[in-house]
Protein backbone atom coordinates (compact mmCIF):
# COMPACT_ATOMS: atom_id res chain seq x y z
CA UNK A 1 0.00 0.00 0.00
CA UNK A 2 1.31 3.43 -0.93
CA UNK A 3 1.92 5.28 2.34
CA UNK A 4 1.58 8.64 0.53
CA UNK A 5 -2.14 7.96 0.01
CA UNK A 6 -2.88 7.61 3.74
CA UNK A 7 -3.12 11.37 4.55
CA UNK A 8 -5.44 11.84 1.58
CA UNK A 9 -7.63 8.97 2.77
CA UNK A 10 -7.79 10.41 6.26
CA UNK A 11 -8.69 13.83 4.94
CA UNK A 12 -11.43 12.32 2.79
CA UNK A 13 -12.80 10.37 5.78
CA UNK A 14 -12.80 13.46 8.00
CA UNK A 15 -14.56 15.51 5.35
CA UNK A 16 -17.17 12.78 4.89
CA UNK A 17 -17.83 12.63 8.66
CA UNK A 18 -18.17 16.42 8.86
CA UNK A 19 -20.67 16.52 5.98
CA UNK A 20 -22.62 13.61 7.46
CA UNK A 21 -22.72 15.32 10.87
CA UNK A 22 -23.98 18.59 9.42
CA UNK A 23 -26.70 16.92 7.39
CA UNK A 24 -27.92 14.79 10.30
CA UNK A 25 -27.77 17.64 12.81
CA UNK A 26 -25.16 15.89 14.94
CA UNK A 27 -22.88 18.91 14.59
CA UNK A 28 -24.00 22.44 13.92
CA UNK A 29 -21.90 24.89 11.91
CA UNK A 30 -21.39 26.83 15.16
CA UNK A 31 -20.35 23.77 17.17
CA UNK A 32 -17.24 24.20 19.30
CA UNK A 33 -17.60 27.98 19.05
CA UNK A 34 -17.19 30.10 22.18
CA UNK A 35 -20.45 31.75 23.30
CA UNK A 36 -19.22 35.17 22.16
CA UNK A 37 -18.62 33.83 18.65
CA UNK A 38 -21.67 31.58 18.49
CA UNK A 39 -24.14 34.34 19.37
CA UNK A 40 -23.13 36.30 16.26
CA UNK A 41 -24.65 33.59 14.08
CA UNK A 42 -27.89 33.51 16.08
CA UNK A 43 -28.68 37.19 16.55
CA UNK A 44 -31.26 37.39 13.76
CA UNK A 45 -33.66 34.67 15.02
CA UNK A 46 -33.19 35.68 18.66
CA UNK A 47 -33.90 39.31 17.78
CA UNK A 48 -37.07 38.20 16.06
CA UNK A 49 -38.07 36.27 19.18
CA UNK A 50 -37.35 39.31 21.36
CA UNK A 51 -39.47 41.63 19.23
CA UNK A 52 -42.33 39.13 19.24
CA UNK A 53 -42.25 38.97 23.03
CA UNK A 54 -42.02 42.75 23.29
CA UNK A 55 -45.12 43.20 21.14
CA UNK A 56 -47.22 40.70 23.12
CA UNK A 57 -46.77 41.53 26.82
CA UNK A 58 -49.01 40.07 29.52
CA UNK A 59 -49.58 41.22 33.09
CA UNK A 60 -48.69 39.25 36.22
CA UNK A 61 -50.75 36.06 36.66
CA UNK A 62 -51.96 36.39 33.03
CA UNK A 63 -48.86 35.13 31.16
CA UNK A 64 -50.69 32.31 29.35
CA UNK A 65 -49.56 33.04 25.78
CA UNK A 66 -46.03 33.99 26.84
CA UNK A 67 -45.73 30.71 28.75
CA UNK A 68 -46.95 28.79 25.71
CA UNK A 69 -44.23 30.43 23.58
CA UNK A 70 -41.55 29.51 26.09
CA UNK A 71 -42.82 25.94 26.34
CA UNK A 72 -42.67 25.64 22.55
CA UNK A 73 -39.10 26.95 22.50
CA UNK A 74 -38.08 24.42 25.14
CA UNK A 75 -39.67 21.54 23.24
CA UNK A 76 -37.82 22.65 20.11
CA UNK A 77 -34.61 22.19 22.12
CA UNK A 78 -35.67 18.71 23.32
CA UNK A 79 -36.26 19.69 26.94
CA UNK A 80 -38.79 17.76 29.00
CA UNK A 81 -41.44 20.42 29.56
CA UNK A 82 -43.99 20.92 32.30
CA UNK A 83 -46.45 23.81 32.15
CA UNK A 84 -48.65 25.53 34.72
CA UNK A 85 -46.24 25.24 37.63
CA UNK A 86 -47.27 27.79 40.24
CA UNK A 87 -49.71 29.42 37.82
CA UNK A 88 -48.32 29.97 34.34
CA UNK A 89 -44.79 28.88 35.24
CA UNK A 90 -42.89 26.68 32.78
CA UNK A 91 -40.13 24.22 33.70
CA UNK A 92 -37.85 22.50 31.20
CA UNK A 93 -35.33 19.78 32.10
CA UNK A 94 -32.41 18.63 29.96
CA UNK A 95 -30.10 15.93 31.31
CA UNK A 96 -26.72 15.39 29.71
CA UNK A 97 -24.97 12.70 31.73
CA UNK A 98 -23.94 12.71 35.38
CA UNK A 99 -23.06 16.03 36.95
CA UNK A 100 -24.44 18.98 38.91
CA UNK A 101 -27.88 20.48 38.44
CA UNK A 102 -28.08 24.11 37.36
CA UNK A 103 -31.27 26.19 37.41
CA UNK A 104 -31.49 29.07 34.93
CA UNK A 105 -34.41 31.44 35.44
CA UNK A 106 -36.16 34.19 33.50
CA UNK A 107 -39.31 36.10 34.46
CA UNK A 108 -42.20 36.56 32.02
CA UNK A 109 -44.65 39.22 33.22
CA UNK A 110 -45.00 42.80 32.01
CA UNK A 111 -46.26 46.04 33.58
CA UNK A 112 -49.42 48.19 33.28
CA UNK A 113 -47.55 50.92 31.39
CA UNK A 114 -48.43 52.62 28.09
CA UNK A 115 -45.33 52.39 25.90
CA UNK A 116 -43.95 55.70 24.59
CA UNK A 117 -40.70 54.56 22.98
CA UNK A 118 -41.82 55.14 19.39
CA UNK A 119 -40.17 51.87 18.31
CA UNK A 120 -41.56 50.16 15.22
CA UNK A 121 -42.09 47.05 17.36
CA UNK A 122 -43.60 48.91 20.34
CA UNK A 123 -46.40 47.30 22.31
CA UNK A 124 -49.92 48.50 21.58
CA UNK A 125 -51.56 46.00 23.91
CA UNK A 126 -54.33 47.18 26.24
CA UNK A 127 -56.27 45.07 28.75
CA UNK A 128 -58.69 45.50 31.60
CA UNK A 129 -57.00 45.24 34.97
CA UNK A 130 -58.40 43.73 38.17
CA UNK A 131 -60.30 46.98 38.87
CA UNK A 132 -61.94 46.97 35.45
CA UNK A 133 -59.88 49.89 34.15
CA UNK A 134 -58.33 49.79 30.66
CA UNK A 135 -54.53 49.91 30.91
CA UNK A 136 -51.67 49.69 28.48
CA UNK A 137 -49.23 46.80 28.87
CA UNK A 138 -45.48 47.03 28.27
CA UNK A 139 -42.30 45.09 28.96
CA UNK A 140 -40.84 48.11 30.75
CA UNK A 141 -38.60 46.02 33.03
CA UNK A 142 -36.83 43.95 30.40
CA UNK A 143 -38.44 40.59 31.07
CA UNK A 144 -38.77 40.06 27.31
CA UNK A 145 -34.99 40.41 27.06
CA UNK A 146 -34.50 38.07 30.04
CA UNK A 147 -36.53 35.36 28.28
CA UNK A 148 -34.66 35.83 25.01
CA UNK A 149 -31.24 35.69 26.68
CA UNK A 150 -32.22 32.49 28.46
CA UNK A 151 -33.51 30.85 25.27
CA UNK A 152 -30.25 31.81 23.56
CA UNK A 153 -28.22 30.29 26.38
CA UNK A 154 -30.25 27.07 26.33
CA UNK A 155 -29.84 26.84 22.57
CA UNK A 156 -26.08 27.19 22.96
CA UNK A 157 -25.96 24.47 25.61
CA UNK A 158 -28.05 22.14 23.45
CA UNK A 159 -25.68 22.59 20.52
CA UNK A 160 -22.58 22.03 22.68
CA UNK A 161 -23.43 18.90 24.63
CA UNK A 162 -19.81 17.70 24.53
CA UNK A 163 -18.74 20.72 26.58
CA UNK A 164 -20.77 20.05 29.72
CA UNK A 165 -22.25 17.35 31.92
CA UNK A 166 -25.19 17.44 34.30
CA UNK A 167 -28.77 18.68 34.29
CA UNK A 168 -30.14 22.05 33.26
CA UNK A 169 -33.46 23.15 34.75
CA UNK A 170 -34.89 26.08 32.80
CA UNK A 171 -37.50 28.09 34.72
CA UNK A 172 -39.76 30.68 33.12
CA UNK A 173 -41.40 32.34 36.08
CA UNK A 174 -44.67 34.27 36.28
CA UNK A 175 -45.64 37.23 38.46
CA UNK A 176 -42.23 38.62 39.41
CA UNK A 177 -43.62 42.15 39.37
CA UNK A 178 -46.05 41.12 42.07
CA UNK A 179 -43.31 39.43 44.09
CA UNK A 180 -45.29 36.20 44.08
CA UNK A 181 -44.24 33.99 41.18
CA UNK A 182 -41.10 32.42 42.60
CA UNK A 183 -42.79 31.42 45.84
CA UNK A 184 -45.82 30.13 43.92
CA UNK A 185 -43.57 27.81 41.91
CA UNK A 186 -41.80 26.65 45.07
CA UNK A 187 -45.14 26.02 46.76
CA UNK A 188 -46.17 23.97 43.72
CA UNK A 189 -43.22 21.64 44.22
CA UNK A 190 -40.50 23.18 42.03
CA UNK A 191 -37.72 21.61 44.09
CA UNK A 192 -39.67 18.38 44.77
CA UNK A 193 -41.17 17.57 41.37
CA UNK A 194 -38.01 18.49 39.46
CA UNK A 195 -34.29 18.03 40.17
CA UNK A 196 -33.26 20.32 43.01
CA UNK A 197 -30.48 22.57 41.73
CA UNK A 198 -26.98 22.82 43.13
CA UNK A 199 -26.85 26.39 41.79
CA UNK A 200 -29.26 28.93 40.32
CA UNK A 201 -28.45 31.82 37.99
CA UNK A 202 -30.51 34.67 36.57
CA UNK A 203 -29.97 37.84 34.56
CA UNK A 204 -31.57 41.28 34.86
CA UNK A 205 -31.07 44.21 32.51
CA UNK A 206 -29.86 47.56 33.85
CA UNK A 207 -31.12 50.85 32.41
CA UNK A 208 -28.19 52.87 33.79
CA UNK A 209 -25.30 50.64 32.68
CA UNK A 210 -23.67 50.55 29.27
CA UNK A 211 -24.36 47.52 27.13
CA UNK A 212 -21.44 45.12 27.07
CA UNK A 213 -20.93 45.30 30.81
CA UNK A 214 -22.00 42.83 33.51
CA UNK A 215 -22.16 43.49 37.24
CA UNK A 216 -23.10 41.78 40.48
CA UNK A 217 -22.33 41.99 44.16
CA UNK A 218 -22.09 39.26 46.76
CA UNK A 219 -24.26 39.19 49.86
CA UNK A 220 -27.39 41.30 50.01
CA UNK A 221 -27.96 42.90 46.62
CA UNK A 222 -31.70 43.64 46.58
CA UNK A 223 -34.16 44.29 49.36
CA UNK A 224 -37.05 42.73 51.21
CA UNK A 225 -40.13 44.49 49.87
CA UNK A 226 -43.38 44.78 51.82
CA UNK A 227 -46.53 46.70 50.98
CA UNK A 228 -48.32 48.00 54.07
CA UNK A 229 -51.90 49.33 54.11
CA UNK A 230 -52.98 51.29 57.18
CA UNK A 231 -56.64 52.14 57.71
CA UNK A 232 -57.25 54.76 60.40
CA UNK A 233 -60.76 54.85 61.81
CA UNK A 234 -62.27 58.04 63.21
CA UNK A 235 -65.65 59.63 63.83
CA UNK A 236 -67.02 61.65 60.93
CA UNK A 237 -68.97 64.85 61.05
CA UNK A 238 -69.30 68.48 59.94
CA UNK A 239 -66.09 70.38 59.27
CA UNK A 240 -67.50 73.36 61.22
CA UNK A 241 -67.81 71.27 64.40
CA UNK A 242 -64.54 69.32 64.68
CA UNK A 243 -65.00 68.96 68.44
CA UNK A 244 -67.83 66.50 67.76
CA UNK A 245 -65.60 64.28 65.61
CA UNK A 246 -62.42 62.20 65.72
CA UNK A 247 -60.55 63.36 62.62
CA UNK A 248 -58.69 60.44 60.94
CA UNK A 249 -56.85 62.81 58.58
CA UNK A 250 -55.17 64.60 61.47
CA UNK A 251 -54.21 61.22 62.94
CA UNK A 252 -52.82 60.18 59.56
CA UNK A 253 -50.79 63.39 59.30
CA UNK A 254 -49.25 62.70 62.70
CA UNK A 255 -48.53 59.10 61.70
CA UNK A 256 -46.80 60.10 58.45
CA UNK A 257 -44.29 62.13 60.46
CA UNK A 258 -43.93 59.48 63.17
CA UNK A 259 -43.11 56.84 60.58
CA UNK A 260 -40.09 58.83 59.44
CA UNK A 261 -38.42 58.25 62.80
CA UNK A 262 -38.35 54.47 62.41
CA UNK A 263 -35.37 54.43 60.05
CA UNK A 264 -33.68 57.50 61.55
CA UNK A 265 -34.05 56.54 65.22
CA UNK A 266 -34.85 52.83 65.58
CA UNK A 267 -32.78 51.12 62.87
CA UNK A 268 -28.99 51.05 63.11
CA UNK A 269 -27.43 53.59 60.72
CA UNK A 270 -25.41 50.80 59.04
CA UNK A 271 -28.55 48.77 58.24
CA UNK A 272 -30.19 49.85 54.95
CA UNK A 273 -33.92 50.53 55.30
CA UNK A 274 -36.68 52.60 53.71
CA UNK A 275 -40.20 53.50 54.84
CA UNK A 276 -42.10 55.50 52.23
CA UNK A 277 -45.72 56.64 52.40
CA UNK A 278 -46.67 56.42 48.75
CA UNK A 279 -50.36 57.32 48.99
CA UNK A 280 -52.88 58.78 51.41
CA UNK A 281 -56.63 58.76 50.82
CA UNK A 282 -59.21 60.39 53.07
CA UNK A 283 -62.28 62.55 52.80
CA UNK A 284 -64.49 63.58 49.87
CA UNK A 285 -65.59 67.20 50.47
CA UNK A 286 -64.26 70.46 51.88
CA UNK A 287 -66.56 70.66 54.89
CA UNK A 288 -66.94 66.98 55.76
CA UNK A 289 -64.68 65.17 58.23
CA UNK A 290 -64.41 61.59 57.08
CA UNK A 291 -64.69 58.56 59.31
CA UNK A 292 -61.54 56.91 57.92
CA UNK A 293 -58.24 57.60 56.16
CA UNK A 294 -56.01 55.10 54.36
CA UNK A 295 -52.25 55.11 53.90
CA UNK A 296 -50.21 52.95 51.52
CA UNK A 297 -46.56 52.30 52.38
CA UNK A 298 -43.63 50.54 50.80
CA UNK A 299 -41.07 49.12 53.23
CA UNK A 300 -37.57 48.05 52.20
CA UNK A 301 -34.90 46.24 54.21
CA UNK A 302 -32.21 43.57 53.87
CA UNK A 303 -32.14 41.35 56.95
CA UNK A 304 -35.10 39.48 58.48
CA UNK A 305 -34.40 41.19 61.80
CA UNK A 306 -34.64 44.71 60.38
CA UNK A 307 -37.70 43.74 58.38
CA UNK A 308 -39.56 42.57 61.47
CA UNK A 309 -38.39 45.57 63.51
CA UNK A 310 -39.82 48.00 60.94
CA UNK A 311 -43.15 46.22 60.54
CA UNK A 312 -43.55 46.00 64.31
CA UNK A 313 -42.74 49.70 64.67
CA UNK A 314 -45.35 50.63 62.05
CA UNK A 315 -48.03 48.76 63.97
CA UNK A 316 -46.94 50.34 67.26
CA UNK A 317 -46.83 53.89 65.90
CA UNK A 318 -50.18 53.53 64.11
CA UNK A 319 -51.83 52.39 67.34
CA UNK A 320 -50.14 55.16 69.33
CA UNK A 321 -51.32 57.84 66.90
CA UNK A 322 -54.87 56.54 67.12
CA UNK A 323 -54.71 56.24 70.93
CA UNK A 324 -53.58 59.83 71.22
CA UNK A 325 -56.86 60.97 69.63
CA UNK A 326 -59.10 58.41 71.30
CA UNK A 327 -59.68 56.61 68.00
CA UNK A 328 -60.18 52.86 67.54
CA UNK A 329 -57.13 50.71 66.82
CA UNK A 330 -56.10 51.05 63.14
CA UNK A 331 -56.04 48.13 60.74
CA UNK A 332 -52.50 47.37 59.53
CA UNK A 333 -52.21 44.89 56.66
CA UNK A 334 -48.93 43.61 55.14
CA UNK A 335 -48.91 42.13 51.63
CA UNK A 336 -46.81 41.53 48.50
CA UNK A 337 -43.84 40.40 50.57
CA UNK A 338 -40.71 39.78 48.49
CA UNK A 339 -37.64 38.34 50.22
CA UNK A 340 -34.26 40.03 49.97
CA UNK A 341 -31.91 38.72 47.30
CA UNK A 342 -28.53 37.63 48.63
CA UNK A 343 -25.96 36.49 46.07
CA UNK A 344 -23.81 33.56 47.16
CA UNK A 345 -20.17 34.54 47.55
CA UNK A 346 -18.66 31.14 46.67
CA UNK A 347 -20.82 30.87 43.58
CA UNK A 348 -19.76 34.35 42.46
CA UNK A 349 -16.09 33.48 42.98
CA UNK A 350 -16.53 30.30 40.97
CA UNK A 351 -18.00 31.90 37.85
CA UNK A 352 -16.19 35.24 37.86
CA UNK A 353 -13.03 34.15 35.98
CA UNK A 354 -15.11 32.46 33.27
CA UNK A 355 -17.35 35.48 32.78
CA UNK A 356 -14.36 37.83 32.67
CA UNK A 357 -12.74 35.71 29.96
CA UNK A 358 -15.98 35.65 27.99
CA UNK A 359 -16.98 39.34 28.04
CA UNK A 360 -13.65 41.02 28.75
CA UNK A 361 -11.81 41.73 31.97
CA UNK A 362 -12.81 45.40 32.00
CA UNK A 363 -16.50 44.63 31.47
CA UNK A 364 -17.19 42.84 34.76
CA UNK A 365 -18.00 45.30 37.54
CA UNK A 366 -19.14 45.32 41.15
CA UNK A 367 -22.75 46.43 41.39
CA UNK A 368 -24.03 48.84 44.00
CA UNK A 369 -26.60 47.53 46.50
CA UNK A 370 -30.18 48.31 45.60
CA UNK A 371 -33.36 48.78 47.62
CA UNK A 372 -35.35 47.45 44.68
CA UNK A 373 -36.96 44.04 44.94
CA UNK A 374 -36.59 40.75 43.02
CA UNK A 375 -38.30 37.53 44.05
CA UNK A 376 -35.47 35.38 42.64
CA UNK A 377 -34.26 35.66 46.23
CA UNK A 378 -36.93 33.11 47.21
CA UNK A 379 -34.87 30.36 45.56
CA UNK A 380 -31.96 31.31 47.79
CA UNK A 381 -34.17 31.24 50.87
CA UNK A 382 -35.15 27.70 49.83
CA UNK A 383 -31.56 26.55 50.26
CA UNK A 384 -30.00 26.97 46.81
CA UNK A 385 -26.89 29.13 46.18
CA UNK A 386 -28.04 31.88 43.80
CA UNK A 387 -26.50 34.65 41.75
CA UNK A 388 -28.24 37.35 39.72
CA UNK A 389 -26.12 39.20 37.18
CA UNK A 390 -26.99 42.69 35.99
CA UNK A 391 -26.50 43.25 32.25
CA UNK A 392 -26.10 46.74 30.81
CA UNK A 393 -28.88 47.44 28.33
CA UNK A 394 -28.14 50.83 26.76
CA UNK A 395 -25.41 51.40 24.17
CA UNK A 396 -22.57 53.61 25.36
CA UNK A 397 -23.36 56.32 22.81
CA UNK A 398 -27.06 56.44 23.64
CA UNK A 399 -26.36 56.35 27.38
CA UNK A 400 -24.02 59.35 27.09
CA UNK A 401 -26.65 61.30 25.15
CA UNK A 402 -29.34 60.45 27.69
CA UNK A 403 -27.14 61.42 30.62
CA UNK A 404 -26.68 64.87 29.09
CA UNK A 405 -30.45 65.29 28.92
CA UNK A 406 -31.83 67.11 32.01
CA UNK A 407 -34.35 64.30 32.37
CA UNK A 408 -31.60 61.68 32.47
CA UNK A 409 -31.81 58.13 31.18
CA UNK A 410 -35.23 56.44 31.49
CA UNK A 411 -35.29 54.00 34.37
CA UNK A 412 -36.76 50.54 34.44
CA UNK A 413 -40.58 50.75 34.57
CA UNK A 414 -40.47 53.95 32.50
CA UNK A 415 -42.69 54.10 29.37
CA UNK A 416 -39.57 55.34 27.56
CA UNK A 417 -37.20 52.51 28.51
CA UNK A 418 -35.96 50.03 25.94
CA UNK A 419 -32.77 47.98 25.63
CA UNK A 420 -30.49 48.14 22.63
CA UNK A 421 -31.08 44.63 21.36
CA UNK A 422 -27.85 43.45 19.77
CA UNK A 423 -25.28 44.44 22.43
CA UNK A 424 -27.58 43.54 25.32
CA UNK A 425 -28.49 40.15 23.92
CA UNK A 426 -24.89 39.38 22.94
CA UNK A 427 -23.54 40.17 26.39
CA UNK A 428 -26.31 38.40 28.28
CA UNK A 429 -26.05 35.14 26.36
CA UNK A 430 -22.25 35.22 26.42
CA UNK A 431 -22.08 35.79 30.18
CA UNK A 432 -24.79 33.31 31.13
CA UNK A 433 -23.48 30.57 28.84
CA UNK A 434 -19.94 31.05 30.12
CA UNK A 435 -21.14 30.81 33.73
CA UNK A 436 -23.21 27.70 32.92
CA UNK A 437 -20.26 25.95 31.24
CA UNK A 438 -18.09 26.68 34.29
CA UNK A 439 -20.64 25.16 36.66
CA UNK A 440 -21.34 22.18 34.39
CA UNK A 441 -17.74 21.35 33.52
CA UNK A 442 -17.34 18.11 31.60
CA UNK A 443 -14.62 15.72 32.67
CA UNK A 444 -12.05 15.19 29.92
Amino acid sequence: MNSRRIPNCLAFANAFLLIFSLRTGALSPAAAAAPSDWIKTELAPLTQLYKSLHQTPELSFEEEQTAAKMAAELRRLDFQVTEKVGGHGVVGVLTNGDGPTLLLRADMDALPVVEQTGLDYASTVTVRDSRGATVGVMHACGHDMHMTMLIGTLQYLKQHLDDWRGTVVAVFQPAEERGAGAQAMLDDGLFARFPKPDYALALHVAADRAAGRVAWRTGYAMANVDSVDVTIHGKGGHGAYPHTTVDPIVIAARLVLDLQTIVSREVRPIDPAVVTVGAIHGGAKHNVISDQCKLQLTVRSYTPEVREKILSAIRRKAKAAADSAGAPEPLVEVSDGTPALANDEKLAQRIEPAVRRAVGEQNVLEAEPSMGGEDFGAFGRAGVPILMMSVGAVSQDRLQRLQQDPRGAPSLHSPLFYPDIEPTLTTGVTALAAAALELLQAEH
